[in-house]
């Protein structure tokens, strides 16, 4: 029977989607897992997966058409489906309705929600939809991603292999692009084929056309915020500052979806939870130590970890002795959930906003993987090309501005969870040794709480074992 496409929920906070572009034309064979189209909500713009092989009968909903969440999008004909007779049926039914989904699309939209936040995903496999999620501070991938290399994060595959929008090369290969950088290109008549993508896979994204623009049609090196080409540290990421307004100018710039989304979020979390904060200095001059030994054991495996990398695996290790932390409230409810397991939600800035990548079970996973599967979704969270399970169900989540120099901050809760850590910069600082004063690498960390769900001591002794694992850094090895 035929698969009706619609529009899905890619978010809670999602009323109606527009579609971005479509992937395939009416008529076009498809497979189980192929992307037909992006779809822009109100956090990003993803890709949504055809749950059904056959062929695209029908497209209800065309390229920059809005249509509320339910309505009908396009319609697959599966194996000995008549697609004449499949348009001619749905022709007299109002495209853009609001419709029942059919179960094939049902369980392929709802598989994802169906997994228990507590248990790691799998390794592989595709889902058809996915949702951007909402936090607060945010750091760039390369604060938790330093020193990694783009080789690094392809060693494990990403969820979704499948290539991407774009055009030809002009070798007869195609040209992976992102919505977002293709438009942007087409306004200003750039050639794709001449633009450096950095994206997974080599695709292109909005930095990677705006490098372009500003280097005078040339692409920048392939090196990120925080990451020299040669795969050693660079310390501070070059800054991108907009172009500077001449005086008496002001500019009125509109709000995009996500970041209205992200200021709803972030306004109720601050309106209805209430928020206390813990800050502990750590001594990391053990951590970076060991770091030091074990990146030149893996240098051939082009993998560097990053201090980051040992506060991700102290954190998770943590949360598995305080579970009041690795939690979430349920105001309706008036219950607490809390896991066995870590889904470690890691907050990134995108172009036009934040996003907050899950790491499932990331307690279960040893430092070379933490390194691995976070640079890759990093580099797809840029891209927006992450799966609805990837940001989704994250029971604690972890804040960086530390690359920019950032000493100390305090983040918002991202609800339902219960608390959120704000990483700083690891700096050296003049500290009382016995009776002399010696420079120590240091790094502040503060913990955000719920207070409905957490007292003040309980998340000082999460701190306390926090602090222990870190500056004894093989404890987290037993």
């Amino acid at each position: 029977m035929p698969a009706e496409i619609t529009m899905p929920q890619l978010s809670d906070t999602m009323t109606e989607g527009t579609v971005v572009k479509w992937h395939k034309k009416e008529g076009d064979k498809v497979n189980a897992g192929d992307e037909l189209a992006d779809v822009e909500t109100d956090k990003a713009t993803m890709p949504y997966e055809s749950p059904e092989a056959g062929v695209l009968a029908l497209v209800a909903l065309k390229e920059g058409e809005k249509a509320p969440v339910g309505a009908l999008m396009g319609v697959v004909a599966t194996k000995g489906d008549d697609v004449e007779a499949i348009k001619k049926n749905y022709a007299g039914k109002g495209q853009g309705a609001a419709r029942p989904q059919s179960s094939a699309v049902t369980a392929s939209k709802q598989g994802a929600e169906n997994v228990p936040p507590a248990t790691p995903a799998p390794r592989g496999g595709a889902v058809a939809t996915m949702e951007a999620a909402s936090a607060g501070e945010v750091h760039e991938p390369a604060d938790v991603g330093h020193g990694a290399t783009r080789e690094a994060a392809r060693a494990v595959p990403p969820l979704s292999a499948r290539g991407g929008n774009g055009e030809g090369n002009g070798h007869g290969e195609r040209v992976k692009v992102t919505p977002l950088a293709r438009r942007i290109a087409e306004e200003n008549g750039i050639d794709l084929s001449q633009v450096q993508g950095s994206g997974p896979g080599g695709r292109i994204v909005q930095q990677d056309v705006l490098n372009f623009m500003e280097n005078g049609g040339k692409s920048a090196p392939d090196v990120r915020p925080g990451l020299r080409a040669d795969a050693k540290d660079s310390g501070k990421p070059a800054p991108t500052l907009p172009p500077a307004m001449v005086t008496g100018e002001k500019q009125i710039i509109p709000m995009t979806k996500m970041r209205i989304a992200i200021a709803a979020a972030l306004q109720r979390s601050k309106q209805t939870v209430p928020h206390f904060y813990e800050t502990i200095d750590v001594d990391m001059e053990q951590v970076s130590g060991l770091r030091e030994k074990l990146n030149h054991r893996l240098e051939s495996e082009d993998i560097r970890l990053s201090l980051a990398d040992f506060v991700h695996k102290a954190v998770a290790s943590a949360l598995v002795r305080h579970p009041a932390l690795n939690a979430r409230y349920n105001a309706e409810k008036n219950e607490i959930t809390r896991y066995a397991d870590v889904n470690l939600g890691l907050a990134v800035a995108i172009p036009d906003g934040l996003i907050v990548p899950v790491l499932r079970g990331a307690n279960h996973m040893g430092l070379r993987e933490l390194r691995v599967r976070s640079a890759d979704l990093f580099d797809r969270a840029k891209a927006q090309r992450l799966k609805r399970e990837e940001q989704s169900e994250a029971t604690f989540t972890v804040s960086g501005l530390g690359q920019w120099g950032v000493r100390e901050f305090s983040a918002i809760i991202n609800p339902p969870e219960v608390a959120i850590l704000a990483v700083g910069a690891a700096e050296k600082r003049a500290v009382v040794r016995g009776e002399q004063v010696v420079g120590r690498t240091t790094m502040s960390l503060t913990l955000s709480c719920d207070h409905r769900a957490v007292d003040g001591a309980t998340g000082a002794e999460f701190l306390r074992t926090l602090k222990e694992l870190l500056e004894d850094p093989g404890m987290m090895l037993v």
